[in-house]
């Protein structure tokens, strides 16, 4: 695996984020329950009823974290109180700092599989970040042929079974961190050229105003943070 295993080591509580900078912070999104309650209430009465519509609990206890979470970061950044954070949402439901902020800055984009989020805050550059679990697919070459591009899909055929699985789901983060960013929907995957290999870490082929990073968030996930123009440290944060 080419991802690097970055060192997610605890936030600083002098906290800055310097211009040529990356912050990634992973999020265990099952907290316990008083945790839970804190967090809930921090959520304005949007989030609270998205939350409510969720069938099963542990997919609203995981919205009420991730969320409650994210406000914490992000109040961090900005000086002010969990609860005082407020978001717009873009098309596709994609949250953003409300105008209020807009001074601060701040972009940042959120990914959450199974129990784990990962949140990528930097200053003034489009960033989207995706992450996922590791799993079996069962139509995992019909879809790669569907959605990956010619080269892309030969790629993935070369490689034995175990791999493929493993090479998918790095394509996939990376062309889905892309499109995050770009605010682009899913309609677009087979039109983001990612080149890697499984010794290579991966390269987007669109565009040289872009940089992609694979992160292994823990065992069995693969991630990836896209970020507009190139020259970004990247540090990475247990929340």
């Amino acid at each position: 695996m080419t991802a690097t295993h970055h060192l997610w080591l605890p936030a600083p509580t002098d906290l800055t984020l310097l211009a040529d900078e990356i912050h990634v912070w992973r999020i265990n999104l099952d907290q316990p329950e008083p945790q839970l309650q804190d967090l809930r209430t921090t959520l304005s009465s949007d989030e609270i009823a998205r939350a409510e519509r969720f069938y099963f609990q542990q997919h609203r206890q995981r919205f009420i974290a991730g969320r409650g979470i994210l406000r914490t970061i992000l109040g961090r950044y900005l000086g002010i109180k969990t609860s005082e954070v407020q978001f717009n949402y873009q098309q596709r439901g994609k949250p953003v700092l409300a105008e209020t902020f807009a001074g601060s800055g701040i972009e940042f984009n959120l990914s959450h599989s199974q129990e784990l989020g990962l949140c990528a805050v930097n200053f003034q550059r489009e960033i989207g970040v995706d992450l996922e679990s590791i799993r079996p697919v069962s139509d995992l070459e019909a879809l790669a042929k569907r959605f990956f591009l010619p080269r892309e899909y030969e790629m993935l055929r070369s490689l034995s079974l175990a791999q493929q699985q493993e090479a998918f789901f790095r394509y996939w983060t990376c062309k889905e961190a892309y499109l995050k960013a770009t605010g682009d929907g899913l309609a677009q995957l087979e039109k983001v050229e990612v080149f890697l290999t499984p010794t290579e870490p991966a390269k987007l082929q669109i565009s040289e105003d872009w940089s992609l990073f694979e992160l292994v968030p823990a065992n069995n996930y693969v991630a990836a943070v896209a970020v507009a123009n190139s020259g970004c440290n990247l540090k990475c944060w247990q929340y």
